[in-house]
């Protein structure tokens, strides 16, 4: 069998320790492994012999520009362009399983020191510091280069005309890559620009030869897009075939698009598969449990600048499309004036209906969106208890809780759902967030399409009905047990309540009517959010009560 990296994250400090020392962390691949010694050793005989500020080029290798500022400072490369070097780096660690597509989104100040810090590690030298244009770029380029990364490599492999190109590729280069044809492709950013500036990241990056390689197929490829002549997939042959080139055009894997398309229909599925590469929202719902109501909200946006619309479904979110940097660094979410939600997540809490006094149970509560919410809609009275099997998500639930004020009325308990005694702990209502695939929220999570095989979802059905049956337990008589997903799969969603209904007659569907608007409620009396019908993410939520 090939070994090829895995998902280790070896541009961990840890793990970069052990690299240069010779201690090689089991599938990481000798590519990578020699990038990082052979950084290391220029960093180090480069930081042994400057002790004061110094300038040099380095025309042995082909690295133009590179200065260090002392002792242990690193390489500074100012001819670097620092979104495409962070861009490049992140890419590499998300592809080994080191990071997250969007995390960009959820970190204030400070984050791109946390990047560059990443890219001096992994390249062996730093850029200028990153500011807030080149974080919003980097968010960009990372999240759509990720989401069309099927399409890209189809890209790629017909310019090069070779099937094999990107399975002997170095990981470096063929991020390098991606990000160029992305950049062309979609961002239509100027292409002397895209051409010039990449063509450096590789020279700096690796070698001349990679410079020139990326020099050759990025203008091969300028070339084709000026003509229209850019090989597209035939959507031709039988349903195999058909869905095969629907998900490279569409870039997504091929398993989901025959899903799909059994599932919805052809026209349905492409324009799913659409809203999946666009560009994604997000809501704000603003903390009402510290006083804190849309009305302060929307006065802090139009102060800041931010564009921003108007829930039509909850009264305490609106929604905005750009900005979320901006939001960020005033301190918003770290004061807990506001929490980033998707209104589909806030509608389950409506379907849970929670009330003044209520005893709830939320038995997957980290990170904790949801019973945030809950706890806000209890004005002091009732009490909430967070279940939840990861102690550390659920600590940063509880700091959180304390700092949006709505501590008071919940308990965190680190257990098992499935081993916790249901003789010591009832509720008046339960909520079941279950885990999912999550193929409702892949706008927002770019990398999750890559991440989720078939097989998957065998495992998360069997889970999902142990879970729903260890729930049903801490439902006390006359309560209401709600199971939700943000998945839009009817195998994890209606298919999970009309099995449980069998195996516990004791319980019946309570229609979501009374809860939310008309358009969301579902044949079944369920609730159901749709990306395409709706502009939300996908979720679903069933209310089902126990007779007394």
């Amino acid at each position: 069998m090939e070994v090829v990296c895995s998902r280790v994250s070896f541009f961990h400090e840890r793990s970069y320790t052990r690299i240069v020392s010779g201690v090689v962390p089991r599938f990481v691949c000798s590519t990578c492994v020699a990038v990082v010694q052979h950084n290391h050793r220029n960093t180090s005989r480069d930081n042994s012999a400057t002790t004061s500020s110094t300038t040099r080029t380095r025309t042995r290798t082909g690295r133009p520009h590179t200065s260090t500022t002392g002792g242990n400072a690193g390489k500074l490369n100012l001819d670097i362009s620092p979104h495409r070097a962070v861009s490049a780096v992140r890419l590499m660690r998300i592809e080994l399983g080191g990071a997250f597509a969007d995390l960009l989104n959820e970190q204030g100040k400070g984050s791109g020191d946390n990047e560059m810090g990443y890219v001096e590690r992994t390249l062996g030298f730093r850029t200028r510091d990153l500011e807030d244009r080149d974080l919003r770029l980097v968010t960009e380029i990372v999240g759509g280069t990720t989401r069309w990364k099927r399409y890209l490599d189809h890209l790629i492999l017909s310019l090069c005309h070779d099937q094999n190109a990107i399975k002997n590729m170095e990981p470096l280069l063929l991020q390098i890559l991606r990000i160029g044809f992305y950049e062309i492709l979609k961002l239509e950013m100027p292409p002397y620009a895209v051409v010039d500036e990449n063509v450096k990241l590789a020279k700096a990056a690796l070698r001349v030869g990679a410079g020139n390689m990326v020099n050759a197929l990025l203008r091969k490829l300028l070339m084709l897009k000026e003509k229209s002549l850019l090989p597209e997939p035939k959507v031709d042959g039988d349903d195999r075939q058909r869905a095969r080139a629907l998900a490279t055009i569409h870039s997504h894997p091929v398993w989901m698009v025959r899903r799909w398309i059994n599932q919805l229909g052809l026209d349905e599925a492409v324009k799913f598969m659409t809203w999946n590469n666009s560009d994604p929202g997000f809501s704000i719902r603003a903390n009402t449990a510290k006083g804190f109501t849309r009305a302060d909200l929307v006065g802090e946006l139009e102060k800041l600048e931010v564009p921003y619309e108007l829930s039509q479904h909850l009264e305490d979110f609106v929604r905005i499309r750009t900005g979320m940097q901006i939001i960020i660094q005033a301190g918003l979410l770290k004061k807990g004036f506001c929490s980033v939600q998707d209104e589909s997540a806030g509608l389950v809490v409506r379907v849970v209906d929670p009330k003044p006094g209520d005893s709830i149970i939320d038995c997957c509560a980290a990170p904790g969106g949801k019973t945030l919410f809950m706890a806000s809609c209890l004005n002091g009275q009732g009490s909430i208890s967070a279940v939840d099997v990861n102690k550390g998500r659920l600590r940063i639930l509880k700091e959180t809780a304390k700092l949006h004020e709505c501590d008071q009325v919940i308990t965190t308990i680190h257990a098992d759902l499935r081993a916790l005694d249901a003789n010591i702990l009832k509720g008046d209502k339960v909520l079941l967030d279950a885990p999912c695939s999550g193929l409702g929220v892949l706008s927002k999570r770019a990398d999750l399409r890559w991440n989720r095989k078939l097989e998957d979802m065998e495992e998360l059905i069997n889970l999902q009905d142990t879970l729903l049956d260890s729930a049903s337990n801490l439902v006390k008589p006359g309560g209401v047990l709600i199971y939700s997903t943000c998945s839009v799969d009817p195998d994890e969603n209606e298919e999970r309540i009309a099995a449980f209904l069998l195996r516990h007659p004791e319980f019946s569907v309570d229609s979501v009517d009374k809860y939310v608007s008309p358009p969301f409620v579902s044949e079944g009396g369920f609730y159901s959010s749709s990306p395409v019908k709706h502009s939300l993410d996908g979720a679903f939520a069933a209310r089902l009560i126990r007779s007394t």
